[in-house]
């Protein structure tokens, strides 16, 4: 039935094809902003949860997990990604925050959940990474990354690291899942 009390040609009376909700299944929906927004809030938490226990843990030396292999080192890294551009935390800051902006932007056009989480880790990482840069320097924006995940083979880093390429990886994923 239409709200002027005409019956709904080609559809059922309460149709989901003229409701703007969820479909009648009373679970309250929740939009792609909201849930890329509470994947991020999780990668942020976690991130400075476990820089806390690194910075804690680790400040006497690093706890060898396989020797050779694997171990947590705690590292302050005022660069980028393998230590580029060390000392560059001031332009790495305001560049997080230009991709943290541009996130929310493209939030607004993530159509399918798979895009609202890839956003939604990056946007965690970008801020986990903010956060440090912001409160662990004596200067604006100039803090360094703690970073403490240790494979002998390649460079140390850090959860919101993991989220960045864990984030950027289901994007890419999906986008050409959604070409085929």
């Amino acid at each position: 039935m239409r709200s002027d009390g005409q019956s709904d040609p080609g559809g059922e009376t309460g149709s989901s094809a003229i409701r703007d909700d969820d479909g009648g299944s009373g679970k309250p929906h929740l939009s792609n902003r909201t849930f890329a927004a509470g994947v991020a809030t999780i990668v942020v938490v976690l991130d400075q949860l476990t820089k806390w226990w690194a910075t804690n843990a680790l400040a006497d030396g690093p706890i060898v997990v396989v020797d050779g292999f694997f171990q947590f080192r705690l590292t302050f890294n005022t660069g980028a990604s393998f230590s580029l551009f060390s000392g560059g935390g001031q332009i790495l800051a305001v560049i997080a925050i230009g991709v943290v902006v541009m996130i929310f932007y493209m939030l607004g056009d993530a159509s399918r959940r798979v895009e609202a989480l890839a956003l939604g880790l990056v946007l965690g990482g970008a801020l986990g990474n903010l956060v440090d840069r912001i409160f662990r320097g004596s200067g604006l924006l100039d803090g360094a990354v703690v970073d403490f995940i240790d494979f002998d083979f390649f460079a140390t880093f850090n959860v919101a690291d993991m989220a960045i390429n864990i984030g950027v990886l289901v994007l890419l994923i999906a986008v050409f899942w959604k070409r085929s």
